[in-house]
């Protein structure tokens, strides 16, 4: 139970009377729902006009009894807004039975709220069942809804949902669906309709317990419950208790009514601000005093983008881990300002486990000062250089979700971007979560994986594989702290694997620099062409790199004999760090040679690099 207290708490901490109805989690007694169709009536309830409703105005907030939020079959009508086969009695085919549910339940709020003029409007025109011929007269249908992907889809007349509106003079606001007053007359009527009460286990007091637990968490059609039960009348599990029939539901545990509404109407509220969906798959982490915390499922840029620090790559130099480290600190210190150490922050993420059940795949109570601690941790340990585009190049650690991307993708040449499977990319970012919340180590199966999707440029997009290289370089970096690799390249390092690649590096800079020379900016050279191999071969391929150089080198020889002669010392200079067993052993490279090849390429093309060659070739001639 404590996930459903922590929400409520939320509820009661985010949820001030002063701010706009929009802002905050819906009301008890409430949900919202997509309207097709608004129509507006005057103050005795004659039909004004009506029209259709696009769908950034559709979502509505409409008063819901147990039953009907969660109705999926069987008649349970709504009390105020409605589809039309149940509020407009002359549609043809409807059925008179939910006409008269509806107009009788109508009824019996109305008179329970005779100072309500708005319900007495809408009362007075549905009794006249002319709804439907209304519509006809004066709207185009019928009506359509769309999914958010600009994909339009034709809705039965009969589920067309209608939402009132009524102008009364001297009153600004119309609709029924931000009345504040009509919403407190809905939620005590409602109440006074069901007043059985029983012990709530998450407050520990007395109160109307709920039958029925709200759906619609993760969006407006979702129709998995978290709490999935039958009604009092007919438990699935009689059979497990011993108590009498009439008094078994004394041995489950009872939840408040008002508990679980402000409870799922808090994580919706929570979802639709700062939740992270992949599919049905959702996560979201929250201080239940509404303070500000990072979010643990960005990357770094995107993380601590508010804190008025600047990500971007800053240079090759020695002090890029450094000056990271410094902004890092900077940024969580101002979290460290507003979260007291003692104040709580959760985690949770929700799946689907059927079309009707979400479950709770993740959950996470932590300290504030243990939640930062291990953020810190992770965007520090997993900091390398990234670029993800060129207004998108940042020092820090990449997001789950691009991890997902970079272990897993596919390359669709068509759509020009990184495919991976839902399911795929789901257990990928749910294995990857305990690694930055709980500090746990990095799975090697996932580093592989990546590691091996930036050895392979074969058939994928340049600025894709350099998102990849990236990434399998903040993998590495973060899986083997006690390599304390840095950011920028080290010298005196003389490791096997980071000697292959920086002479990978070096290979491919001479071809790619005499293919500039030349004009042939479209090629790709032999080493990124052999890239895959030189990670599964490296001195039996090395063996044919350089003499595939050869050509290349005597070209520049003729027309730039400057920066070639600092290019040939260089690749001498690496090759004599070589131990000569190690240089000849030909056994599968680790993912230690992207960050040698990563950091020497960076070292050998700085920003302004034609015009610091240009300036060697004129100091040089």
């Amino acid at each position: 139970m404590s996930w459903i207290e922590k929400l409520y708490l939320t509820y009661e901490a985010c949820s001030p009377s002063s701010s706009a109805l929009a802002e905050r989690p819906w009301p008890p007694s409430h949900i919202k729902k997509r309207a097709h169709v608004e129509v507006t009536l005057d103050q005795i309830g004659n039909f004004l006009r009506a029209r259709n409703l696009e769908r950034s105005e559709s979502l509505t907030l409409i008063p819901a009894t147990e039953k009907s939020a969660g109705r999926t079959a069987g008649d349970a009508p709504h009390p105020l807004c409605e589809e039309l086969g149940y509020c407009a009695a002359d549609l043809p085919g409807a059925d008179p039975l939910r006409f008269s549910q509806y107009t009788d339940f109508l009824g019996e709020w109305v008179s329970s709220t005779p100072s309500s003029i708005k319900l007495k409007a809408i009362h007075a025109y549905v009794k006249q069942g002319r709804l439907w011929n209304d519509l006809s007269k004066n709207l185009h249908l019928p009506a359509f809804t769309e999914n958010g992907k600009g994909q339009r889809t034709k809705v039965p007349d009969e589920k067309v949902f209608v939402r009132w509106s009524v102008e009364i003079p001297g009153i600004e606001s119309s609709g029924t669906w931000d009345d504040e007053s009509l919403i407190d007359a809905w939620q005590r009527f409602d109440a006074s309709q069901n007043m059985r009460t029983g012990f709530c286990m998450v407050t520990g007091r007395p109160q109307r317990l709920s039958q029925n637990h709200p759906r619609f968490i993760r969006h407006s059609s979702d129709g998995g419950k978290l709490i999935s039960t039958n009604d009092f009348n007919g438990y699935t599990f009689r059979g497990r208790f011993t108590d009498t029939d009439s008094s078994y539901e004394k041995q489950v545990c009872s939840v408040g009514f008002d508990v679980t509404q402000k409870a799922h109407s808090a994580l919706r509220w929570l979802i639709e601000r700062q939740g992270h969906r992949n599919g049905d798959q959702v996560f979201v982490a929250w201080e239940p005093a509404g303070k500000p915390i990072p979010d643990p499922f960005l990357s770094t840029f995107e993380s601590f983008s508010g804190e008025a620090v600047d990500w971007t790559f800053d240079g090759g130099d020695g002090n890029t881990g450094q000056a990271f480290a410094l902004r890092l600190k900077r940024a969580i210190a101002g979290y460290c300002a507003k979260l007291n150490p003692r104040d709580e922050v959760i985690v949770i993420g929700l799946d689907s486990a059927t079309s009707g059940r979400t479950a709770i795949t993740f959950y996470r109570e932590l300290k504030g000062s243990e939640f930062l601690a291990r953020i810190e941790a992770w965007h520090q340990h997993f900091a390398w250089r990234q670029d993800y585009a060129d207004d998108c190049k940042f020092t820090g650690a990449p997001a789950p979700r691009d991890i997902a991307e970079a272990a897993h993708g596919r390359w669709q040449t068509d759509k020009k971007r990184m495919v991976v499977d839902e399911k795929l990319r789901n257990a990928t970012v749910e294995r990857l979560l305990p690694c930055i919340v709980d500090g746990r180590p990095l799975p090697a199966d996932l580093l592989r994986s990546t590691v091996r999707r930036a050895s392979n440029r074969a058939g994928i997009d340049s600025q894709a594989w350099e998102k990849c290289l990236g990434i399998a370089c903040a993998l590495f970096k973060g899986s083997f702290t006690e390599g304390s690799y840095h950011m920028a390249l080290e010298q005196e390092r003389t490791s096997r694997d980071y000697l292959f690649g920086r002479l990978l590096a070096i290979a491919e800079d001479i071809e790619s620099y005499a293919l500039y020379a030349a004009g042939e900016k479209s090629r790709d050279t032999t080493a990124a062409r052999l890239m895959q191999r030189f990670a599964d071969r490296p001195a039996s391929t090395w063996r044919t790199i350089e003499p595939a150089l050869r050509p290349y080198i005597a070209r520049l020889r003729a027309t730039r004999p400057g920066p070639l002669h600092k290019k040939e010392t260089l690749l001498d200079e690496v090759t004599c760090l070589f131990k000569p067993e190690e240089f000849l052993k030909d056994t599968p490279l680790s993912g230690e040679f992207l960050l040698g090849y990563h950091c020497q390429r960076q070292a050998l093309r700085p920003p302004s690099d034609p015009a610091s060659d240009a300036a060697a070739e004129t100091t040089t001639n």
